[in-house]
């Protein structure tokens, strides 16, 4: 699905993991289920508590209850966590069934310690980076993580316009880390897909676009497609 062009380095592939907020949360393990049969790589969980960002969404019990009908070998449980202090959160999202857990580098006061604490629990881990945050804040815990995800809207509201602004950032972390999943979120669709793709992010989270299209393998193949024929040409950049 995807290369690189220097040998020994660790081949990056497209994925597309849709957010599962945006589907139909009364019928949410059958959505899953379409959506992991059109094509999907990952689910996108996205958590909030009300707190780090304003809305509430849902906890561990509902992962559990998703993990019940999909097995770990069928699909892999991306973890967004806008929440405050996750750490509270690593046991029980590891207990429930989750695979990666992604918490934002503004909700920690001890990045370090939430990072072991998700590894040691057998979680992959991941950093979350809000619009406003520079992407040098977490340039020094590249080395101890799975993925550094780059928002492009403002996490916790829905509907937002994508933000190219955000794409120096995608930028800066391939320069320096060529085998480095990284990870976009908020507003990616057919339209904006190139410009993630452009600036090095491979690892795509996409709601509205996939979820509510007519046609979600088309849509996912298509966002997959933009980046896997980029991959080639980060090594440039």
């Amino acid at each position: 699905m995807a290369s690189t062009t220097k040998p020994g380095v660790r081949a990056l592939h497209a994925q597309i993991g849709p957010s599962i907020l945006n589907a139909d949360l009364a019928a949410l393990a059958s959505e899953c289920d379409r959506l992991i049969g059109d094509g999907a790589d990952y689910l996108h969980l996205d958590v909030m508590d009300g707190h780090f960002v304003p809305p509430i969404t849902f906890g561990h019990f509902m992962v559990q209850s998703l993990r019940k009908t999909i097995p770990k070998s069928r699909c892999w449980f991306d973890m967004h966590m806008m929440v405050e202090n996750p750490d509270r959160f690593v046991k029980d999202m590891a207990d429930a069934g989750a695979d990666q857990f992604v918490f934002h580098v503004e909700a920690t006061s001890n990045v370090e310690q939430t990072i072991r604490k998700v590894r040691e629990a057998g979680m992959k881990v991941g950093i979350a980076v809000k619009p406003n945050t520079p992407v040098e804040v977490v340039v020094p815990y590249v080395e101890h993580v799975d993925l550094i995800l780059i928002m492009t809207v403002e996490p916790g509201a829905g509907g937002q316009k994508f933000m190219n602004a955000m794409m120096p950032k995608v930028q800066t972390l391939r320069r320096q880390f060529k085998e480095l999943d990284i990870e976009v979120d908020g507003g990616v669709s057919l339209d904006t897909i190139h410009h993630c793709a452009e600036a090095g992010a491979n690892l795509i989270v996409s709601g509205t676009a996939v979820v509510k299209s007519e046609n979600p393998r088309n849509a996912m193949d298509s966002m997959r497609d933009a980046v896997t024929k980029r991959i080639p040409s980060w090594t440039s950049l």
